[in-house]
Protein backbone atom coordinates (compact mmCIF):
# COMPACT_ATOMS: atom_id res chain seq x y z
CA UNK A 1 0.00 0.00 0.00
CA UNK A 2 1.39 3.39 -0.95
CA UNK A 3 2.14 6.18 1.51
CA UNK A 4 -0.56 8.28 -0.18
CA UNK A 5 -3.13 5.53 0.38
CA UNK A 6 -2.12 5.17 4.02
CA UNK A 7 -2.41 8.94 4.49
CA UNK A 8 -5.86 8.90 2.87
CA UNK A 9 -6.97 6.15 5.25
CA UNK A 10 -5.58 7.98 8.28
CA UNK A 11 -7.36 11.17 7.18
CA UNK A 12 -10.63 9.23 6.85
CA UNK A 13 -10.15 7.82 10.34
CA UNK A 14 -9.69 11.36 11.68
CA UNK A 15 -12.92 12.48 9.97
CA UNK A 16 -14.81 9.56 11.48
CA UNK A 17 -13.39 10.28 14.94
CA UNK A 18 -14.73 13.84 14.72
CA UNK A 19 -18.17 12.49 13.80
CA UNK A 20 -18.24 10.39 16.97
CA UNK A 21 -18.27 13.56 19.05
CA UNK A 22 -21.51 14.75 17.46
CA UNK A 23 -23.72 12.18 19.20
CA UNK A 24 -25.37 13.38 22.41
CA UNK A 25 -28.05 10.73 22.93
CA UNK A 26 -27.29 7.01 22.57
CA UNK A 27 -29.37 3.94 23.26
CA UNK A 28 -30.00 0.42 22.06
CA UNK A 29 -33.28 -1.35 21.55
CA UNK A 30 -36.41 -0.57 19.59
CA UNK A 31 -39.44 1.67 19.97
CA UNK A 32 -42.87 0.41 18.97
CA UNK A 33 -46.30 2.06 19.13
CA UNK A 34 -48.76 0.66 21.68
CA UNK A 35 -52.50 1.31 21.47
CA UNK A 36 -54.17 3.65 22.09
CA UNK A 37 -51.47 6.37 22.00
CA UNK A 38 -48.51 5.09 23.95
CA UNK A 39 -45.06 3.82 23.03
CA UNK A 40 -42.93 0.91 24.24
CA UNK A 41 -39.14 0.72 24.34
CA UNK A 42 -37.75 -2.81 24.31
CA UNK A 43 -34.16 -3.97 24.74
CA UNK A 44 -32.09 -6.91 25.98
CA UNK A 45 -30.58 -6.81 29.47
CA UNK A 46 -28.46 -9.79 30.53
CA UNK A 47 -30.07 -11.93 27.83
CA UNK A 48 -33.62 -11.06 28.84
CA UNK A 49 -36.07 -8.79 27.02
CA UNK A 50 -37.03 -5.75 29.07
CA UNK A 51 -39.68 -3.18 28.11
CA UNK A 52 -40.75 0.19 29.36
CA UNK A 53 -43.62 2.47 28.44
CA UNK A 54 -42.82 5.85 26.91
CA UNK A 55 -44.65 9.09 26.21
CA UNK A 56 -44.68 10.38 22.63
CA UNK A 57 -41.91 12.88 23.47
CA UNK A 58 -39.79 10.17 25.11
CA UNK A 59 -40.38 7.88 22.12
CA UNK A 60 -39.12 10.54 19.69
CA UNK A 61 -35.97 11.08 21.76
CA UNK A 62 -35.43 7.34 22.15
CA UNK A 63 -35.76 6.80 18.38
CA UNK A 64 -33.14 9.51 17.85
CA UNK A 65 -30.85 7.89 20.46
CA UNK A 66 -31.22 4.46 18.83
CA UNK A 67 -30.46 5.89 15.36
CA UNK A 68 -27.41 7.66 16.81
CA UNK A 69 -26.22 4.39 18.35
CA UNK A 70 -26.53 2.61 15.00
CA UNK A 71 -24.63 5.40 13.21
CA UNK A 72 -21.93 5.34 15.88
CA UNK A 73 -21.61 1.54 15.59
CA UNK A 74 -21.20 1.87 11.80
CA UNK A 75 -18.51 4.54 12.25
CA UNK A 76 -16.62 2.38 14.74
CA UNK A 77 -16.83 -0.62 12.39
CA UNK A 78 -15.38 1.50 9.55
CA UNK A 79 -12.64 2.87 11.81
CA UNK A 80 -11.74 -0.67 12.89
CA UNK A 81 -11.49 -1.85 9.27
CA UNK A 82 -9.35 1.17 8.30
CA UNK A 83 -7.09 0.65 11.31
CA UNK A 84 -6.50 -2.96 10.36
CA UNK A 85 -5.65 -1.99 6.77
CA UNK A 86 -3.13 0.57 8.01
CA UNK A 87 -1.55 -1.80 10.51
CA UNK A 88 -1.22 -4.67 8.04
CA UNK A 89 0.19 -2.32 5.38
CA UNK A 90 3.21 -1.66 7.58
CA UNK A 91 6.24 -3.73 6.66
CA UNK A 92 6.89 -6.67 8.90
CA UNK A 93 10.23 -6.54 10.60
CA UNK A 94 11.93 -9.85 10.85
CA UNK A 95 12.01 -11.01 14.40
CA UNK A 96 15.45 -11.36 15.84
CA UNK A 97 16.20 -14.86 16.98
CA UNK A 98 15.84 -15.45 20.65
CA UNK A 99 19.18 -15.42 22.39
CA UNK A 100 20.60 -18.83 23.20
CA UNK A 101 20.12 -19.84 26.77
CA UNK A 102 23.35 -20.06 28.61
CA UNK A 103 23.67 -22.56 31.39
CA UNK A 104 23.91 -21.01 34.82
CA UNK A 105 27.31 -21.38 36.41
CA UNK A 106 27.44 -23.93 39.15
CA UNK A 107 27.70 -22.67 42.70
CA UNK A 108 30.46 -25.09 43.70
Amino acid sequence: MSEAEIKRLKDRCQELAKELGSFTLLSQGSVMPQPPSAWRWTRKVSGKTVSRGLSAEQADLMKQAINNQRKMDAIIDEMRAISQKIIFALPQKSQSPTPAKRPKPSLS
